[in-house]
């Protein structure tokens, strides 16, 4: 295999560990729903993941970025879901109650997670320029679908070590208050993100 981990764990390393809509969706999952919650939004993310891998690895990515008006179409569409997400967000931290983690809150889906991601042209765009920078020369999909599972595995250990000292901190802080920062944060943080996608 002609694959470039070394080069690609330091490119990769940035894009994981900095706050965007998948760092805002496991906070609040873990915040809601403790691990279980955390979980699911990781699954959904990661279904994200290898669904971008797989369609650079078929060439169907390129083929959409090289459309302007799809192209377009798949921004409109992403700002417009990670708005409505982050407006999910904020309205639930206004309306924050103390959290229970013996029973299951609310929390993203694994639907939601995984469209969150698929949906980002940013997450597109990276897959494009910047992993298949690092799959070979041959760009087959098994190599794609390697450096995706790296990523996950890679953005998985830097969310469960967060958000376990979220959740630790959940128990010995006031949880109602914690929740308000996170949920109004992290939902102005994706209608931030949102629309940096849609103008950029």
């Amino acid at each position: 295999m002609e694959i470039n981990l070394l080069g690609f764990i330091p490119a990769l390393l940035p894009v994981a560990c900095s706050p965007g809509a998948s760092f805002t969706l496991a906070m609040n999952s873990a915040l809601a729903g403790g691990r279980r919650g955390l979980i699911r939004t990781l699954a959904g993310t990661a279904l994200g993941i290898y669904t971008h891998a797989l369609l650079i690895g078929l060439g169907l990515t390129a083929i959409l970025v090289s459309s302007p008006s799809v192209f377009g179409m798949l921004k409109v569409a992403g700002t417009v879901y990670l708005l409505w997400l982050g407006t999910q967000l904020i309205l639930s931290g206004w309306k924050a109650q103390r959290i229970d983690f013996t029973r299951e809150n609310a929390t993203v889906t694994l639907k939601e997670a995984w469209l969150a991601n698929v949906l980002n042209p940013k997450a597109v765009i990276f897959y494009l320029t910047v992993v298949s920078q690092f799959a070979g020369s041959s760009g087959e999909v098994s190599h794609y679908l390697v450096l995706a599972s790296v990523h996950i595995a890679v953005m998985s250990l830097w969310l469960i070590a967060l958000s376990n000292v979220l959740i630790f901190s959940a128990r010995k802080a006031d949880p109602v208050v914690l929740k308000k920062y996170v949920n109004i944060g992290g939902g102005l943080l994706l209608v931030v993100f949102s629309l940096g996608n849609l103008f950029h």
